[in-house]
């Protein structure tokens, strides 16, 4: 088994060290952020660092890297205090993919993805989504250990296509055919396992 200590890992080439860094947390979330800055240029970015904080209320962790150069999405949140996060469709993979490229304008124009608003959501969602939030900042911290900011974020709203949506409320990402993603360039089709019943001492779990 190939194995490296802090002190091997600094000493790699840079490039190799990136790629096995991001790769260690396997299979990441996937989702499309879109913002609008106060003056209406809208953006939209590819981002696999969301955590779920909490459901009562309802709270996601979004990371970004440092903040010392110009970064729009971040920007725009912090000027308007809203965005939506938009599951990556399998079939759409290529053009979330292209968004991380350096595009003047709108990465909605530029790579084919398509805008939509819903009523009193001011940041635009992709079109044919099929889970969308919209989302409001709560609070913005800056990670002193490496820099990176992490946002604080309620979900305000949320929208699921019915298909995917089972009746205890959890989500079928099969069916919705939602994407993933490993390392910083390779995505991945989810396929279930299995669902297994409430973990208790004394009881193998059971397939629900």
């Amino acid at each position: 088994m190939w194995q490296a200590d802090a002190t091997q890992l600094a000493q790699l080439d840079p490039a190799f060290r990136r790629n096995l860094i991001n790769c260690l947390p396997g299979y990441k979330p996937l989702h499309l952020m879109g913002t609008k800055s106060a003056a209406g240029v809208t953006n939209l970015a590819l981002f696999s660092q969301v955590i779920h904080l909490g459901a009562d209320p309802p709270l996601l962790g979004i990371l970004f890297r440092p903040h010392t150069v110009k970064r729009d999405s971040l920007e725009n949140i912090l000027e308007t205090g809203v965005f939506t996060l938009n599951h990556v469709r399998i079939q759409e993979v290529v053009q979330a993919h292209w968004t991380a490229a350096n595009w003047e304008g709108s990465e909605f124009d530029a790579t084919g993805l398509t805008e939509e608003y819903k009523a009193g959501v001011q940041a635009p969602f992709v079109k044919g989504s099929p889970v969308q939030l919209a989302c409001s900042l709560v609070e913005s911290q800056t990670l002193q250990v490496n820099r990176t900011v992490l946002l604080i974020a309620k979900i305000e709203q949320v929208f699921v296509s019915k298909k995917g949506l089972r009746e205890d409320g959890s989500l079928d990402l099969n069916t919705l055919g939602i994407a993933s993603v490993s390392g910083l360039d390779e995505y991945h089709s989810g396929q279930s396992l299995v669902r297994l019943s409430y973990a208790k001492p004394g009881k193998i779990p059971t397939k629900l």
